[in-house]
């Protein structure tokens, strides 16, 4: 990524570096093409981030650092169960997952609120969500790291109301926000009430974008995420945090035409995706 932008000048680029591909050697190489020097590491070499043990994130760790590829953020599935599962368990996930993230040099860790039961009112299940979160958050402290909620689908902070109750309660030096602009779309959220709801706990950004009508994802800047005006009103607000791609474009019909030399250039569909999606950030930046 060129350092040559009109907005965010500061902010470091990441991103989901699996959606290139499965194999991390696959990841490393196209983010080595394109000057990506952070991945928010969600998983690799056919498992999942959670499931790593502290040995596989040492050698990951050599790795990375051989290609001068660092941790932004461990891109974990914490808080992505339903609200009746069983919540011992995840926790104890989650402490293995603090680990981790000391092993790779990030404060971050990314979360979720919880998924509730279809057709159901969320604040039914707040008390429970928040005898959740508070223990997630304590565990947090103790471990000096800071968890980033991420806005998703179906969960108790899907839309901006419950998101900024969550921060309102929780929010402070352990729990942050991570805002996803396609997430919200897909929820019927307005982007920009959102920013101003929660601009005061925002700390990291994912790079996605998506279509009211349907919920197709789109690159960033061709959707209703209003991606463009967000990003400069960061910029004017100071913000310096890393914008993460993820560009789940692999279904975006129009993907074909957006990268016409992907064939050429030996891509494969998920490569070719991707450079979609960091081409498109790099416009709405102003490269």
């Amino acid at each position: 990524m060129s350092d040559d932008r009109r907005i965010l000048k500061s902010c470091p680029i990441s991103c989901f570096a699996d959606e290139i591909d499965s194999s991390v050697d696959r990841q490393m190489a196209l983010m080595e093409e394109l000057g990506i020097g952070w991945v928010e590491f969600r998983s690799g070499d056919g498992k999942g981030v959670a499931d790593y043990t502290e040995a596989e994130a040492e050698a990951l760790m050599r790795r990375l650092e051989g290609k001068k590829i660092r941790v932004s953020a461990v891109g974990s599935p914490i808080g992505k169960i339903n609200i009746g599962d069983d919540f011992e368990p995840h926790l104890a996930s989650l402490a293995h997952v603090a680990k981790l993230a000391k092993i790779w040099n990030t404060p971050y860790i990314r979360c979720f609120s919880f998924f509730l039961p279809e057709g159901e009112k969320p604040e039914k299940f707040r008390d429970e969500v928040f005898r959740r979160m508070d223990r997630m958050v304590e565990l947090a402290a103790k471990e000096n790291l800071i968890l980033l909620h991420e806005n998703e689908k179906e969960i108790y902070g899907d839309i901006a109301s419950r998101c900024l109750d969550l921060m309102e309660n929780f929010g402070g030096a352990n729990l942050k926000a991570t805002f996803d602009f396609a997430n919200f779309v897909q929820c019927g959220q307005d982007t920009l009430e959102a920013y101003d709801m929660l601009k005061g706990h925002i700390a990291y950004v994912h790079v996605k974008d998506a279509l009211f009508d349907g919920g197709l994802v789109v690159p960033a800047g061709q959707g209703d995420g209003n991606v463009k005006e967000i990003l400069t009103r960061l910029d004017k607000e100071g913000y310096e945090g890393f914008l993460s791609l993820e560009p789940h474009l692999a279904d975006f019909a129009g993907l074909s035409g957006l990268e016409k030399n992907a064939a050429e250039r030996g891509r494969t569909d998920t490569e070719a995706a991707f450079v979609t999606a960091c081409r498109a950030l790099q416009t709405v930046l102003g490269e």
